[in-house]
């Protein structure tokens, strides 16, 4: 028989998944009818990437490319098969909702099993876990963010869950010198999903590197008291998260003739940030400076979280939770791993290429601000605990529904502040998509008017949205991802080099945009105007008719 207590967690499991479930599903359709699903480049990107695999003149694995690591376009592609579902981004929003869901069900179980250490959890503990669920996933960032195909909710998902499991596997390890069960089997389980998290973003690998230290250290310890099974569980789970770096640096290397092009290679974040600086302009805000690149990753995390001045709630909340946790409750100390994202975007930052700009201090634009949402499952965990603690000192229930409603109205006055101002994250995706979407709409209507069988030769990296909002199926795009990568420093015999250097022979129709790789070879060429885009803000784009033998 399933005892009482098991039977009131599925049910809350259960109902936290229902609410967030339909929470996504209406935010998605009001975000989706008003044409907001596609505004982040980076969206448009993810989704035909994964679209390339098996809709591409050269289909295969080797389409996922190598900056961005390859599990959510993996998930992705399923969805992609139909081309409706490609050409109006659901495809690529699917993840990130099941995502999104499994984020809120994993900050319940955090809080309640954290509190309820080592007895079952009571009514105050169960308030917790609700009211810790209920700030992550009435997030208005998160709620934008999960309707569009960004990693952040699925890497999300697999960190939160990656300390669901290390913090069950600590109180297993302590319970263990009792006589009681084997934490191996969370330790693995947070080992799989540490792995997913490490294939999702590079944060994982920064966090992975921080709870592989602690099971470390945790295993050491139990090792003099004479278990010698955990440790040995302790190895494969090293091994497990070990192997997604091996594996990627590996592909790198074999592929791409460097284990490290991802951090240093053309299409890296450090090679963009030096061609999109301005020559004589001040470095990004940040650079080689840890205190600055904390202060603006600390702010861009308080802007996801309320507007104005309900922003300076939120961080010395957290901070007395976690002061709470290591002074007075020791035993929740592996929650304090959630703290995990501010030093790896402080190094990010300072020294990985990777800059934030905000809205309210200089330069005042939007880029990466997103990157804030990271620290929404710290915030959320550590003011719930400090309301925790705070109202353990209450004498009375009256002073203690006074701290519960107090919170509810930060919570609430902070998300109502974002929801007037819009969220960040949207306001940053509509700012820096207004000219590429009209270009890239202006350039797919002149696409549609080309014969529906002709060949193409065009530069993706900036705007195959236009081909995916023409509904052009990328198999007819000859395109940067059709060379073996392995052929350095170009592919004499690629289809891609090959077509640039003489583009009569293998396309009808040539697609340039000002200083992309196929307008500096047009530029060598001889070939006839038939049509031109330009919008203000974006290079002109000029479609070409070239000449092909017939066959």
């Amino acid at each position: 028989m399933i005892p009482q207590a098991s039977r009131g967690w599925h049910r809350e499991t259960v109902w936290v998944g229902v609410l967030t479930g339909l929470c996504s599903l209406v935010s998605f359709s009001i975000y989706f009818r008003h044409g907001d699903v596609l505004l982040y480049g980076d969206a448009v990107a993810h989704i035909n990437i994964a679209r390339r695999v098996f809709d591409s003149c050269t289909p295969g694995l080797l389409q996922l490319g190598t900056v961005w690591l390859p599990l959510p376009h993996l998930l992705t592609i399923p969805f992609l098969f139909s081309s409706w579902m490609w050409r109006t981004g659901l495809g690529g929003s699917i993840p990130s909702m099941v995502a999104y869901v499994a984020g809120a069900v994993g900050i319940l179980r955090l809080v309640r099993g954290a509190l309820a250490f080592p007895s079952e959890p009571d009514t105050a503990a169960r308030l917790a876990g609700w009211f810790a669920a209920l700030i992550y996933a009435a997030n208005p960032n998160l709620i934008y963010l999960q309707t569009i195909a960004m990693t952040e909710p699925l890497y999300l998902a697999f960190f939160i869950w990656a300390i669901v499991f290390f913090n069950e596997f600590a109180q297993q390890a302590a319970r263990r010198n009792e006589g009681q069960s084997s934490p191996s089997h969370s330790l693995m389980k947070c080992g799989f999903s540490l792995a997913g998290a490490e294939l999702t973003r590079y944060d994982g690998w920064f966090a992975a590197l921080v709870i592989a230290g602690a099971a470390s250290l945790m295993a050491f310890r139990v090792t003099h008291r004479g278990n010698l099974q955990l440790p040995r569980t302790a190895r494969k789970f090293l091994l497990v998260i070990a192997a997604v770096p091996a594996f990627w640096l590996a592909y790198n290397a074999i592929i791409y003739r460097n284990p490290l092009e991802f951090a240093n290679g053309p299409y890296s974040a450090r090679a963009i940030e030096q061609r999109s600086a301005t020559p004589g302009s001040p470095p990004h805000p940040g650079s080689h400076n840890l205190y600055v690149s904390s202060r603006y990753f600390l702010k861009s995390a308080e802007l996801n979280v309320a507007e104005g001045n309900w922003q300076k709630l939120w961080l010395p909340s957290a901070v007395a939770g976690s002061l709470a946790i290591a002074i007075l409750a020791r035993r929740l100390a592996p929650v304090l791993l959630l703290w995990a994202p501010l030093p790896f975007y402080m190094l990010s930052i300072a020294y990985g290429g990777v800059p934030i700009f905000i809205p309210v201090w200089w330069p005042f634009s939007y880029y990466n601000v997103r990157y804030g949402v990271q620290l929404l499952p710290a915030f959320a965990v550590f003011s719930v605990l400090a309301g925790y603690v705070v109202g353990a000192f209450a004498r009375n229930t009256t002073a203690k529904i006074g701290i519960s409603v107090t919170a509810l109205l930060v919570v609430a006055g902070s998300y109502n502040s974002i929801w007037r101002a819009q969220p960040v994250c949207f306001r940053e995706a509509w700012v820096n998509s207004r000219t590429r979407i009209a270009l890239e709409s202006e350039l797919a209507a002149k696409l549609k008017e080309l014969p529906p069988d002709s060949t193409l030769l065009m530069y993706l990296g900036d705007h195959v949205g236009a081909l995916q909002q023409a509904g052009i199926p990328l198999r007819r795009v000859i395109n940067e991802g059709n060379h073996r990568t392995w052929r350095r420093p170009s592919d004499p015999e690629g289809i891609w080099e090959q077509a640039l250097a003489d583009p009569r022979r293998y396309a009808d129709y040539v697609i340039a945009i000002a200083g992309d790789p196929v307008s500096n070879a047009v530029g060598r060429q001889t070939l006839s105007a038939v049509a031109q885009v330009q919008v203000p803000g974006q290079p002109p784009a000029t479609i070409y008719r070239a000449r092909r033998p017939s066959p």
